[in-house]
């Protein structure tokens, strides 16, 4: 009998497969789709020779998260770092730039560029303390109580109507109102306040870089690192039920719909009543484009950017994101933008880039925004249609029929609420054990919640390397 079995070949799944491998156990890990990664896959979309990241592109979390800086992930893969993290274009040719170094930044934005400074020093000096708060559950106290209180204030501020105080100008607040729109909901709010100032922490820290070869190359690093350490991948694995697994320990990379799918009637009726209650957020629509140059963006520093947040003011992204939570599909939405052949030229031919964008769209949305997405492009990098050589529209209804994690096309398989930043998908302070012995859930539904990070699967793999098998964390550092 295998000591663990691990279903869904996501980050999160192979991180809990590593780390359970690398204790000595024997781990095998089962993937539906033909390819592991989840949301770090790169495929051939259109053509031969481009590279299309299928979810993820830019990482903030790569070279932070304390899982993968264990597993040290830098040495081994390569990523490119670009010199400014991301960008807010405004109109009449004007944007507002977050460069990784935070004085840069503060002089870019003008009258507003101290307060901005003011906002943001005091948590970038507590960076690592404030990133290991929040890789764990919020229900735990924090391990810095200074560190924990600043960020608490700053968003408590960003996150209420008192976000507009400290600034006179448009420029600052539209940049914290692009990374603070990440998760999808309206605007202002605590949780996106939260992950949106980490992210921005992060982005004049280690920075928000771009893994060479597509993201991809986070998986592929995770699953060498298991196949080395004894454990088996396969893929086109697709698991109907639990009772099909024998295993001591059984960790699952799913949504709380599939684990209610493969547990059928064993689960307490009390814990599956809180699973069916657990909420799904809207969505988004993925256009990914192939050109025949870079983006012709009408400010030339916005190139810099790895990602680049089209909104407009603060206000315009807000009230693009309420529309969304409306259940209706704005006009002009709210949209980000990478292209990573700029930064890494082996994701197309030479004279040839791809882009990455995405949207926002209410759940379970069947509409292309293809032509919405090119608007906005184009209302900051005007000639940008002249250069489409092929594009791929993916709407939510598509995402959520490319992963069962993404339900309704909600890439963050949960609504981010503050209720459900407490209960992901239970209020626990071990949120990923389930009622039943041995089986544990470590997606994104579980603490710290979205993104490519690995903490889901490690915190899961950890506590099973407790109670299962009374075993240590083990060494995660690079071997051979």
């Amino acid at each position: 009998m295998t000591d663990v079995t691990v279903v869904g070949a996501g980050p999160n799944g192979l991180a809990a497969a590593v780390t359970m491998a690398r204790a000595g156990l024997s781990v095998r890990v089962l993937e539906a789709a033909p390819t592991a990664g989840g949301g770090s896959r790169t495929r051939e979309l259109m053509q031969p020779g481009h590279l299309h990241d299928v979810c993820s592109a830019v990482h903030p979390m790569a070279l932070a998260a304390p899982f993968f800086r264990r597993f040290g992930l830098a040495e081994r893969i390569r990523f490119t770092v670009p010199e400014a993290s991301y960008a807010q274009p405004l109109d009449g040719g004007r944007a507002a730039v977050a460069y990784r170094s935070l004085e840069r930044t503060i002089l870019g934005l003008g009258a507003d560029g101290q307060a901005f400074g003011a906002l943001m020093r005091p948590l970038v000096q507590h960076s690592e303390a404030i990133t290991a708060m929040l890789m764990n559950p919020l229900l735990r106290l924090p391990r810095n109580p200074a560190a924990a209180l600043r960020f608490g204030l700053a968003a408590l501020e960003q996150g209420t109507p008192a976000w507009n105080r400290r600034f006179s100008g448009d420029a600052a607040p539209a940049l914290l109102t692009g990374v603070m729109a990440h998760p999808v909901g309206r605007l202002p709010s605590l949780p996106s306040a939260g992950a949106g100032l980490l992210l921005a922490v992060l982005a004049h820290t280690v920075g928000w870089p771009v893994p060479e070869g597509g993201s991809r190359s986070i998986a592929d690093a995770l699953a060498a690192d298991l196949r080395q350490h004894g454990g088996e991948l396969e893929t086109g694995q697709r698991v109907d039920s639990l009772a099909e697994i024998s295993s001591r320990a059984v960790i699952l990379d799913t949504s709380p719909t599939g684990l209610l799918r493969l547990a059928g009637n064993r689960l307490p009726g009390r814990y599956a009543h809180r699973l069916e209650k657990f909420r799904y957020g809207n969505a988004a629509c993925k256009v990914d484009f192939i050109l025949s140059g870079p983006v012709p963006w009408t400010n030339p520093e916005v190139a810099a950017a790895g990602t680049v947040h089209l909104g407009g003011t603060r206000a315009e992204t807000a009230a693009a994101e309420a529309e969304v939570a409306s259940g209706r599909h704005p006009e002009r939405p709210y949209v980000l933008v990478s292209q990573p052949s700029g930064f890494d030229p082996s994701r197309a031919p030479a004279g040839r880039h791809i882009l990455w964008s995405y949207c926002h769209v209410p759940a379970g949305s069947e509409r292309d925004m293809t032509e919405a997405v090119t608007a906005q492009i184009e209302r900051f990098a005007p000639g940008f249609r002249d250069l489409i050589v092929q594009s791929q529209a993916t709407t939510a209804a598509g995402l959520a029929a490319y992963n069962e994690n993404y339900v309704g096309g909600d890439f963050g398989a949960g609504a981010v609420t503050l209720a459900q930043m407490i209960r992901r998908p239970v209020a626990s302070p071990t949120p990923w054990a389930t009622p039943l012995p041995g089986v544990y859930l470590c997606s994104a539904s579980t603490p710290p919640g979205p993104g490519v990070h690995g903490m889901g699967g490690y915190h899961a793999a950890s506590l099973a390397l407790r109670q299962v098998f009374d075993l240590p964390v083990p060494d995660l550092a690079p071997t051979g």
